[in-house]
């Protein structure tokens, strides 16, 4: 990716391969912030371990479910609302290690922002999504929970991606505001699609910069 941003002429001032103010900048390395972040939400009762299994999940998401909301059609990927099954679980753990362990959304409460690209958004806690992970069984913080902390940690003010990650944002909302960490802004933007309107992903073998590169693509096509 570097290889390819560079090709394309944008430089960045600071990251993984050329340091700044906020090292480190791979997550690999910046566990230690994750595991103080989980261990403030479990001590405050945001969060609760849970041993489903990936086939009882699957389950769950087979079954019939009301209608959703404003922002659930954006993300066909993302994770079915959870059935709350180990929602009245506790523990006084001082590791997340070898349990899944979930945020509790307030359900019922719409979470509402402006997007400085679509405009205003809104979802509905325990509707349009459900309690979501924070931290992996396999002892590996979440996507939510990683980018929160790394957001703030680093003083981003605006965050700039695509729009199948729109539900995300409430669920980052609730997790920054259980933390008490600043309030971003967000600008998500639409998607690169095929000709089959599927957007562009290596799951589905799509064509990447590099492809386009070494097929003779400048950078101004």
């Amino acid at each position: 990716m570097f290889e390819d941003l560079r090709w394309l002429g944008i430089e960045w001032q600071e990251g993984p391969d050329v340091g700044g103010p906020f090292a480190p900048y791979s997550q690999s390395e910046r566990r230690a912030f994750y595991l103080s972040a989980w261990r403030e939400l479990r001590e405050r009762g945001f969060i609760y371990p849970c041993s489903c299994s990936r086939k009882d999940l699957a389950q769950a998401a087979q079954a019939p479910h009301e209608g959703q909301g404003t922002l659930a059609a954006q993300d066909a990927d993302d994770e079915p609302v959870y059935p709350g099954t180990c929602r009245h679980r506790t523990s006084d753990a001082l590791d997340p290690i070898g349990l899944n362990w979930r945020f509790r959304v307030p359900d019922g409460e719409a979470v509402r922002f402006t997007d400085l690209a679509m405009g205003p958004q809104e979802a509905v806690a325990g509707r349009d999504f459900g309690d979501f992970l924070v931290w992996r069984r396999d002892d590996v913080p979440a996507y939510q929970l990683a980018v929160v902390v790394d957001d703030a940690g680093m003083q981003i003010t605006e965050v700039v991606r695509g729009a199948d990650l729109l539900r995300s944002t409430a669920r980052q909302i609730l997790l920054a505001r259980a933390l008490g960490l600043p309030a971003v802004d967000y600008f998500h933007c639409p998607l690169v699609c095929d000709g089959q309107g599927i957007r562009l992903a290596k799951r589905n073998d799509a064509l990447s910069l590099c492809n386009l590169r070494e097929r003779g693509t400048t950078q101004e096509h």
